[in-house]
């Protein structure tokens, strides 16, 4: 049995079951916003037993999203308080599971950190950009003048923000020069710096388990996508890494114990690889749609696999 941890607008949970259906495969789906509602209970007497939705032996676990419950007609720090509290249910609950997982929400978690990422891809051989995080905006002046007055500026956490009435997107962005001439006016407020690499094309990598799927979209032909592919609707196709790199995608799961990741790496102009990030849990169905590659058909005999 495959327990999927999920909420409700997944899409790509959605894609995986209807494979799953397809195919008669048993599993639950866990949207985390129904918590409350929910058939869940621990209990210890005096050995750890579980009930999640009438099944106590997952043998696999798929870990996509959590979503909390939307608490109503309440006041703000007792909506706080039990919010924070069923955040800790899931995480707890989470813990105790002994079963395959893909991934772990501690792995995840902790993968999302960017500084831990570049530092444990560097260290396994990656090439890295250039990066600067600092508070100090002299160190920022220096670092613009080191790297060629060329170098973008990006999230270290949350790319959406929130609006009034909607959510925006942070970029990638360049850094000017007038932006240095200005930067005693503004506050430094916490973000990467890196260097900005001239780009041949730029890749996503999924990788399940010891599976590699590339593709790359050239998004130096379009001006808007130059500095983030993101930014426009953008057709990837289908890549073949060279054997030390997709060994190195796969090297740099196993550094954060991942079963899943969504690598964004860029191949320069002068035709070398570099490592941007990883997504512990980035998405994958558009790429599948547009190449063909067989990503959910390895998602699905990760977790099917004895």
């Amino acid at each position: 049995m495959i327990l999927i941890i999920t909420h409700k607008a997944d899409f790509t949970a959605d894609f995986i079951i209807n494979k799953l259906n397809h195919r008669g495969v048993a599993y639950k789906r866990f949207n985390c916003e129904d918590i409350l509602f929910s058939d869940l209970t621990v209990r210890f007497e005096p050995n750890l037993k579980y009930s999640i939705f009438g099944e106590n032996n997952y043998r696999s676990v798929w870990f996509r999203r959590t979503k909390l419950p939307e608490i109503k007609n309440l006041p703000t720090e007792e909506r706080y308080y039990i919010l924070s509290e069923t955040d800790s249910l899931l995480k707890n609950l989470f813990s105790i599971l002994s079963a395959k997982w893909l991934s772990s929400p501690t792995a995840v978690y902790e993968a999302e950190n960017k500084l831990r990422q570049l530092e444990a891809a560097r260290r396994i051989g990656f090439n890295i950009p250039n990066t600067l995080i600092t508070t100090s905006k002299n160190e920022l002046k220096k670092f613009y003048e080191a790297n060629e007055r060329d170098i973008i500026i990006k999230p270290i956490s949350q790319t959406r923000i929130s609006l009034e009435d909607d959510s925006g997107f942070i970029f990638t962005n360049q850094i000017s020069q007038k932006h240095i001439d200005e930067l005693d006016q503004f506050d430094l407020t916490p973000c990467i710096f890196q260097k900005n690499i001239l780009k041949k094309y730029e890749i996503r990598a999924t990788i399940v388990g010891e599976k590699v799927f590339a593709a790359k979209v050239y998004s130096q032909e379009d001006e808007i996508t130059k500095l983030d592919w993101r930014k426009k609707r953008l057709n990837f196709i289908e890549d073949k890494l060279p054997s030390e790199i997709e060994n190195l995608c796969i090297q740099l799961l196993k550094e954060l114990d991942l079963g899943f990741g969504a690598i964004d790496l860029i191949k320069s102009a002068d035709g070398q690889y570099y490592f941007l990030e990883i997504n512990p849990n980035g998405q994958w169905v558009w790429i599948e749609n547009q190449t063909g590659l067989k990503i959910s058909e390895a998602i699905i005999e990760y977790l099917t696999d004895e």
